[in-house]
């Protein structure tokens, strides 16, 4: 029969997990703004071309809100506060994934 000791030091291999923080910036869609309103602040707040302004406002507008911006909270945060100031009603839905 074998003698086992119980006192020796296992090595073990642990992966190490970055933790990703995926957000983002959600618009919604209200009888307030006019579309050319939502365009200028598209391109102004989350720096869209025109194209990418007036797409996103017309699915704002027909799917009821649109994903405008992906990225770490911590950058999305003052895009989401200064949507706001000027009327538009927007949200940060965040997630965290390991890879």
């Amino acid at each position: 029969m074998a003698n086992f000791s119980y006192d020796q030091e296992e090595d073990v291999l642990v992966d190490e997990v970055e933790i990703v923080d995926k957000s983002t910036l959600i618009v919604f869609n209200d009888d307030f703004n006019t579309f050319d309103w939502v365009i200028k602040c598209f391109i102004e707040v989350c720096n869209h071309t025109f194209e990418q302004s007036e797409q996103l406002s017309l699915i704002v507008h027909f799917k009821g809100k649109a994903t405008v911006k992906t990225g770490p909270f911590t950058e999305l945060k003052p895009l989401k506060d200064a949507l706001i100031d000027r009327g538009l009603s927007a949200v940060i839905e965040s997630y965290q994934e390991k890879q």
